[in-house]
């Protein structure tokens, strides 16, 4: 069995322009986002584990970047399949609130609100979605931000706020990502 783990700690705590990549190849669910390496790990993930991982999005990403976290996502995704976890063992969920609700906005909409500049995130959002990945916006972020459905990639999901989104998917076992 192919035998990969995570560089999590080292892939966050570096800017993501001093990060060397070098070493760094396509995963098997998403080739063309969320860059894995291959590891010597000495902490076996068991056979059965099923992953059920959340994330916490607030941060805005610049405009004409990709979101270092909705990478992240997909390079759990991508890390766990690689090292043998099933991929229907691996569920990841992405709740967004606060600024970095722009990164879920369709063209159109992010265009509006950023000088007419792409949204960087829209492709891997739309590809980690293909994937069955889920994305789910604070609903009481987007009534502050004027956000309306319409505005958001299609697929992405809007829940009465990230408290309530969050609760919801520790009740089904999900943990926290702290990163």
């Amino acid at each position: 069995m192919l035998r990969a783990a995570l560089l999590t700690a080292l892939l966050i705590a570096a800017p993501a322009s001093a990060q060397d990549r070098s070493g760094f190849g396509p995963g098997p669910v998403l080739p063309d986002v969320g860059p894995i390496a291959p590891v010597e790990s000495d902490v076996a993930i068991p056979k059965g584990t099923v992953f059920k991982i959340a994330f916490d999005l607030a941060a805005r990403t610049q405009p004409g970047q990709l979101s270092r976290q909705i990478e992240t996502a997909a390079r759990t995704l991508n890390m766990h399949v690689a090292a043998g976890v099933p991929r229907k063992d691996v569920h990841i969920v992405l709740i967004f609130h606060g600024p970095s609700a722009l990164d879920l906005l369709n063209e159109a909409a992010y265009g509006a609100r950023n000088e007419g500049k792409a949204n960087a995130s829209a492709d891997a959002v739309k590809k980690l979605l293909g994937a069955g990945v889920e994305f789910i916006l604070c609903g009481q972020t987007a009534a502050s931000q004027k956000i309306t459905k319409a505005d958001l990639i299609p697929g992405v999901k809007m829940s009465l706020s990230a408290i309530t989104a969050h609760a919801l998917y520790q009740q089904r076992g999900y943990t926290l990502n702290p990163f």
